[in-house]
């Protein structure tokens, strides 16, 4: 949800000129997602995984939308990674090129992730 926040908050400074906040908005939800994975890594590793106990419809709904994440979320990393050294090395025109179809994304997979941490909490007991 932090990274949501973060990108939404540098997409909103860039498009209103504010461009010597923009980076750091922006570092700051690569970091954050950075910290998330390396902490989500963890805890599975340890902890195994959780599965959905719902049933029926919600079922489908949920194994549809952690499929989307799950497929959408390889992408960022080096998309993420590639913006961010387009950026560092002024290369706007491609930074902006590869932003544009990156925004999107990894502000589905920041909100997808917080609603499939919900969903598996609102199901009947989590079992490991």
């Amino acid at each position: 949800a932090l990274s949501a926040v973060l990108l939404t908050s540098g997409w909103v400074a860039i498009r209103r000129g504010a461009r010597r906040i923009h980076p750091y908005l922006m570092i700051s939800a690569f970091a954050s997602s950075a910290l998330f994975l390396i902490g989500y890594i963890a805890y599975h590793y340890v902890h195994g995984d959780t599965r959905f106990q719902g049933t029926g419809t919600v079922r489908i709904v949920y194994l549809a939308i952690l499929a989307s994440h799950v497929l959408l979320s390889m992408v960022i990393v080096p998309g993420a990674l590639a913006t961010l050294y387009f950026a560092l090395t002024k290369s706007f025109r491609r930074h902006r090129r590869i932003a544009r179809i990156l925004l999107p994304i990894w502000l589905y997979v920041s909100v997808t992730g917080v609603v499939i941490f919900f969903m598996l909490r609102g199901s009947a007991p989590a079992v490991p």
